[in-house]
């Protein structure tokens, strides 16, 4: 596919032809893609911390975070703006470009904690990092405060196809989160939304998701592919574990649905191994979460990430080149440096 035209009328039928081509021609065109809206391969890192923790009254089959699960995760309130701030500098001198929060809440209410969140993300805008949030469900007038505040994204993902969305979440609909995704874009903030893989969902319903995203216009600009991690205690404990070629497979389709898009390889990257995760990288994956956690789950060492990295010769995006498609040289630092000195 040589095509450079953005697109949001994609029909199911073209979207499948795509995701079942051969899985190395599949990979070689999406490389291309990337390279004609991105320019030269480059990674942004970014960090998750969950700044309110566990008693979600929401029943997400996949989630440890869920009151209706009994698992390992402890319910901790919000924490407070110099918590977040420390984290957030800390993350910033450690190399990361995106900085993002997530609460265990169903939906945004307004009043102190709300309020607390927007300190939180004047704090972390202050430091030059990106800002992201994932709080929920929130109206158009949230929405506007959080962006005055200086937020850079929203995610809120579809998780998986409107066909067997119920089979994973009972407490709300998929309209509730298009919903949510329209006052996002209603406030000027960008949009962060993409979704699980290794639920029980088909093929069919992969492409489903997909189909879902790439016909939103504009295409939300951040799409995380996710695979399950299984956590004791939820009802997807057993889930069957997922080809991490699926995975591969899922990124290349949606770098050449959405090319301008970054795609981020995000939760269940401690099972693949590093020719899996070198795979994804080549599919058009250019973003990875660092970290010990990812929200309550583990995430590969930071050290790890690194080396990795530097053995793909992989740089790391620099603020100045930001998530857009890029015409002329962005800048970039080199992530072998045994150094390491990100920040700089």
């Amino acid at each position: 596919m040589n095509n450079t035209t953005i697109r949001s009328d994609w029909t199911r039928r073209e979207i499948e032809n795509i995701y079942n081509l051969p899985l190395l021609d599949l990979v070689f065109d999406a490389q291309g893609g990337y390279r004609r809206h991105f320019g030269a391969p480059e990674v942004q890192l970014c960090q998750l911390l969950s700044i309110k923790t566990g008693g979600c009254p929401e029943d997400c089959a996949y989630c440890p975070q869920s009151a209706h699960y009994s698992t390992a995760v402890k319910r901790e309130d919000l924490m407070s703006v110099s918590e977040v701030k420390g984290i957030a500098e800390q993350a910033r001198a450690d190399g990361v470009e995106r900085f993002c929060m997530g609460a265990a809440w169903r939906e945004v209410k307004d009043g102190e904690e709300f309020d607390r969140v927007l300190e939180m993300v004047r704090a972390v805008a202050a430091t030059g990092m990106e800002v992201c949030c994932t709080l929920g469900m929130l109206t158009e007038s949230q929405a506007q405060q959080l962006a005055e505040a200086g937020l850079t994204a929203y995610n809120h993902n579809l998780d998986t196809s409107p066909e067997y969305y119920g089979e994973i979440i009972s407490t709300r609909n998929y309209a509730d989160r298009l919903k949510t995704l329209g006052a996002v874009r209603s406030a000027g903030i960008s949009v962060c939304s993409g979704g699980i893989i290794g639920m029980g969902e088909s093929d069919g319903d992969r492409i489903g998701l997909l189909h879902q995203l790439a016909t939103l216009s504009p295409h939300p600009e951040s799409v995380p592919i996710n695979m399950l991690v299984r956590v004791e205690g939820t009802p997807l404990e057993d889930a069957e574990t997922i080809d991490p070629l699926v995975l591969v497979r899922m990124i290349a389709t949606a770098r050449l649905l959405m090319p301008a898009s970054r795609v981020r390889l995000s939760a269940g990257r401690r099972s693949l191994t590093r020719e899996a995760a070198a795979l994804c990288f080549m599919a058009g994956a250019n973003s990875i979460f660092v970290g010990e956690k990812l929200l309550t789950t583990p995430n590969p060492d930071r050290d790890d990430d690194y080396a990795l990295l530097g053995s793909l010769g992989l740089k790391r995006e620099r603020r100045e080149s930001k998530a857009s498609p890029i015409s002329t040289a962005a800048v970039t630092a080199d992530i072998s440096s045994p150094i390491l000195k990100l920040g700089d």
